[in-house]
């Protein structure tokens, strides 16, 4: 995902240092070139090594260190960087960020490049809390710097309180939001449904599938990235939402249809991969359960149909998607689903077909518009989410 990217770490001498060795090793592995800066101080808490064995390139310290090669100095490292993350970032190095004070290697790179800067703050509670600390926070924002609120937990120095550097999934996410992809969709608003529904037969027992919101909240993430700004309605899963998406939990096929009801007449695209229940027992009087004989049996109603609601309401200038799951007559029968549910776009697959489906990394799927049929290879699903979403913009 960040292949051909150049991210620059910059490493200041909080004990949260030790932490970022695992962030290199993370965004190494998502393929890109990273370069760390650290401060002196810095080298007091983890060794240089360290970094140079994870990226495979000398770590920059020392502005007039002799022993590097010319050209990855600090204006030329600047000119190249995708993106640099200052974390942790001390009250010291913030004060000298803020003010474009350029005294080492790691500020006077820092001020030399013109992408995107994250800050990281990491200290102890009562200097974070500090106004003079809040100040140079705020100047660091007013010259286009983001600043990742740190985490409230046990400190250093054993006190509890804000001050804590997020932990590096948290910074991975922000490096990604910052430079993975083209803001294609930026100011577009997005609608995701995901995951299954619950019916519940009592307190025990419910009607629901398989499904594990894989593909709705690999959309999701991937919409965000392009700049979206996306609403996940999610079923009951054990999948994590992105971390800029925003959230909201149901479990019924009516709690679903109310959330979507709701939110999607202010949205420009709206995808429907939630594979709701299409039953929920009817309400009987006592109990929802017959038994005769040793056996159960359930009146049935159906649910909700959503992406019916979302056809017969779409307004002008809305992309509607919905999705097909079928086992045979697929083409066919997503054909018809097309039309019936008044939708722009359908993404069919076959529950039978290899690696696709629920509870898989990947999926098999054919885009289906009016006018055109568009059958897509097996692929990750961040993958098949965002040749989706590039079907979509095409059509906007």
């Amino acid at each position: 995902m960040l292949r051909g990217k150049t991210v620059i770490l910059a490493v200041s001498g909080s004990i949260a240092a030790y932490k970022i060795p695992n962030l290199a090793s993370m965004l190494t592995k998502l393929h890109a070139d990273v370069y760390v800066l650290m401060t002196k101080n810095a080298t007091n808490i983890i060794n240089p090594i360290a970094f140079e064995t994870l990226t495979n390139h000398k770590c920059l310290i020392d502005t007039f260190d002799r022993n590097f090669n010319y050209n990855i100095e600090h204006v030329s490292l600047a000119s190249r960087a995708d993106v640099v993350l200052v974390a942790p970032a001390t009250a010291n190095v913030i004060g000298k960020i803020a003010h474009g004070i350029a005294d080492d290697m790691l500020t006077t790179t820092v001020l030399a490049c013109s992408c995107p800067k994250i800050v990281v703050p990491a200290m102890n509670t009562q200097m974070y809390q500090n106004p003079v600390l809040q100040d140079n926070l705020d100047i660091c924002r007013h010259y286009g710097m983001e600043v990742v609120d740190p985490a409230v937990g046990m400190l250093a120095c054993k006190t509890v309180g804000a001050g804590k550097m997020p932990e590096c999934d948290v910074l991975l996410d922000h490096i990604l939001m910052a430079i993975a992809m083209p803001k294609d969709l930026r100011g577009k608003r997005v609608l995701v449904t995901a995951g299954p529904t619950q019916e519940a037969i009592d307190p025990v027992r419910c009607i629901t599938n398989h499904s594990t919101g894989k593909m709705g909240y690999a959309i999701a993430k991937i919409a965000a990235l392009r700049g979206a700004d996306v609403t996940l309605v999610s079923g009951p899963t054990s999948e994590t939402p992105f971390r800029f998406v925003r959230t909201k939990r149901v479990t019924s096929a009516q709690e679903m249809f109310e959330e979507v009801t709701k939110a999607a007449p202010e949205q420009d695209i709206v995808i429907k991969a939630a594979a709701v229940a299409d039953y929920r027992p009817a309400v009987v009087q006592d109990n929802k359960i017959k038994k005769k004989d040793g056996e159960m049996s359930i009146s049935l109603e159906r649910t909700k149909d959503i992406l019916g609601w979302l056809g017969e309401h779409k307004r002008e200038g809305q992309f509607l998607c919905g999705f097909s799951m079928e086992t045979e007559h697929m083409l066919e029968n997503s054909c018809k689903k097309l039309e019936k549910k008044k939708a722009d776009m359908i993404v069919a697959n076959n529950l039978k077909t290899a690696g696709a489906g629920f509870g898989t990394d990947t999926n098999v799927v054919t885009l289906i518009t009016k006018d055109a049929v568009k059958e897509l290879p097996l692929m990750r699903k961040e993958e098949v989410a965002g040749q989706i979403l590039d079907a979509i913009l095409a059509r906007l």
